[in-house]
């Protein structure tokens, strides 16, 4: 009888520098990693995740993502999904939105049902303002043209909203109501006080307001 033996690949771990194709290998072989990501060639595995310093923000956000999702045509909504974005970096944001390919948007999904390519609008919710979300991670989304970025951070509960503009990122302003808008996706009203508040039916009328806008039935009307 003839003994074969195949070698198994090594772990993937916090701080391992591989290739986007290693990284892939590593993170498709760690059945018991649930959240890893490459950011400019370097493994970042994600720690357990806390109910009320992310899993209920998070849930915060995908309901007024997801909100606007519906009724907008022409966009597309992923929970956790891994980003090809380059050779050194494949994020999986906490929450994306992207315009579908066939009415300009500049991301696609892959043929193995990844998505590939720069989203319109990522959003992170993170630990603190040190978190590598506003370091590393925030170049690797600049350099390749996420338009706007959304990080939310726990400990000073503070967000942070940046616009891409000619290469660099520039923080949106609220308007005097306190009201954060898309540039990329008009009709997207985020109520600031409301979000860090948790005020959900204030977080819902505002963005229900945009939804009425004008710029967002011109929106719909492009799109659809």
């Amino acid at each position: 009888m003839i003994v074969t033996s195949r070698l198994s690949l090594p772990p993937l771990e916090n701080g391992d520098r591989l290739t986007r194709s290693q990284f892939e290998r590593r993170y498709e072989s760690a059945s018991d990693i649930h959240k890893a990501e490459l950011i400019e060639g370097v493994v970042y595995v994600a720690s357990p995740v806390r109910a009320n310093r992310h899993g209920r923000p998070h849930a915060a956000i995908m309901a007024w993502l997801g909100v606007y999702w519906l009724a907008t045509p022409g966009v597309d909504l992923h929970d956790n999904t891994t980003v090809r974005l380059d050779e050194d970096n494949e994020p999986q944001p906490d929450a994306l939105l992207r315009i579908e390919p066939e009415v300009g948007g500049k991301s696609v999904i892959s043929a193995d049902d990844y998505i590939e390519g720069a989203p319109e609008l990522v959003v992170e919710i993170a630990a603190s303002s040190a978190s590598y979300d506003l370091g590393d991670k925030l170049n690797a989304y600049r350099r390749n043209g996420v338009q706007e970025y959304l990080v939310w951070q726990q400990y000073e509960n503070e967000v942070v909203w940046l616009s891409w503009q000619e290469g660099r990122y520039v923080p949106l302003e609220a308007d005097e109501a306190g009201v954060l808008r898309s540039q990329v996706f008009p009709g997207l009203w985020l109520g600031v006080d409301a979000l860090r508040q948790g005020d959900r039916g204030a977080l819902l009328e505002t963005l229900q307001t945009g939804l009425r806008s004008a710029e967002h039935q011109a929106l719909v009307k492009r799109l659809g």
